[in-house]
């Protein structure tokens, strides 16, 4: 099966004033039609960037230095704005963190819903009513007629984010960019929420990439993950088989941090250290300063993909895996 995104040798920079510095690392990613991928890490890692970077936007200073990013064949990383303009928003919806940052406060849902698919399709006002009450159904928000006469500030959190995914499936994308979208909502919401963004990758072979930095989240939603650290992804592969054998120490340290591979009572495990800014990460392995299974080598030579699994695609950016040094 061909690919619906290739992320190849991705590198994102940012000039600042100190100069130079590097948020995305050498970023190799690719998703299939329907398919639903996982990028997970701490704030910081890069997660977000790699989301904007997908759909080119990218503020400045910062901007694409290397790689290509390749959607159903072509390469969109090089269109220009206005190309890109029939992509965004159209092909690839970005969900975001929250919905208010999204949702303009002084037009009613209806408004904002009419003019998102009058700018991106060839249907009449009344056809582009009728698309938005059909989505607004689709998830699963009661009384969709009375909702698009109302204003952001009527509905609750969980209720404005599904809105924003009603607006993000207003085109029928291929790949909609989840950018931790549950963080600011209760448990409840948030399972309520990712099982209608399962339900709609699974119904219409939409494609779905979920940042977050929840492992827990990911490992109920997604089929593969991408660990991300320090601009890098560290370790990628199957979501069961990284959660029951990940072979890089991070990605073993996030999963022993995890509530449930704890006894009740006992106290949660936290990874030793912080992320490095960007300004400052160690030379070899950006994890090297926090890893329990640090030998010399780590602190000077930076390790390259290897496989822990090549049967299903299952790599780790780790000396231990490459064989190189011995636990």
């Amino acid at each position: 099966m061909s690919h619906l995104l290739e992320i190849t040798n991705l590198d994102v920079k940012f000039a600042l004033r100190t100069g130079e510095v590097t948020a995305i690392d050498d970023l190799n990613l690719t998703l299939k039609k329907g398919e639903r991928l996982g990028v997970v890490g701490e704030s910081g890692a890069g997660k977000s960037v790699t989301g904007f970077s997908i759909i080119n936007l990218i503020r400045k200073p910062g901007y694409i230095a290397r790689g290509s990013i390749r959607f159903k064949g072509e390469a969109i990383s090089s269109f220009s704005e206005e190309k890109m303009r029939s992509i965004r928003g159209n092909r690839i919806s970005m969900i975001f963190q929250d919905p208010m940052m999204t949702l303009n406060p002084v037009l009613t849902i209806g408004t904002q819903m009419t003019e998102a698919i009058l700018a991106h399709m060839d249907v009449s006002p009344k056809e582009a009513e009728a698309i938005a009450l059909e989505k607004l159904a689709m998830v699963h928000i009661p009384s969709p007629g009375k909702r698009l006469k109302q204003y952001p500030h009527e509905f609750s959190g969980g209720m404005r984010q599904r809105i924003v995914i009603a607006i993000s499936l207003l085109t029928n994308p291929d790949l909609i960019i989840a950018d931790e979208p549950t963080t600011a909502l209760d448990v409840t919401i948030q399972a309520e929420i990712m099982d209608l963004l399962i339900e709609l990758c699974e119904s219409g072979e939409m494609s779905l990439i979920l940042i977050t930095h929840d492992l827990g989240v990911v490992a109920e939603t997604t089929e593969r993950i991408a660990v991300m650290y320090a601009g890098r992804v560290i370790e990628s592969g199957p979501t069961k088989e990284i959660i029951h054998n990940p072979a890089h120490p991070y990605t073993q340290g996030l999963i022993k941090a995890l509530p449930e591979s704890r006894k009740p009572g006992e106290a949660l495990y936290q990874i030793p250290g912080m992320m490095p800014t960007l300004t400052d990460i160690p030379p070899g392995c950006a994890f090297n300063p926090r890893c329990p299974m640090r030998a010399d080598l780590c602190t000077y030579k930076r390790p390259e993909a290897a496989f822990a699994n090549e049967a299903s695609g299952h790599i780790a950016l780790c000396h231990l895996v490459s064989g190189e040094i011995t636990p």
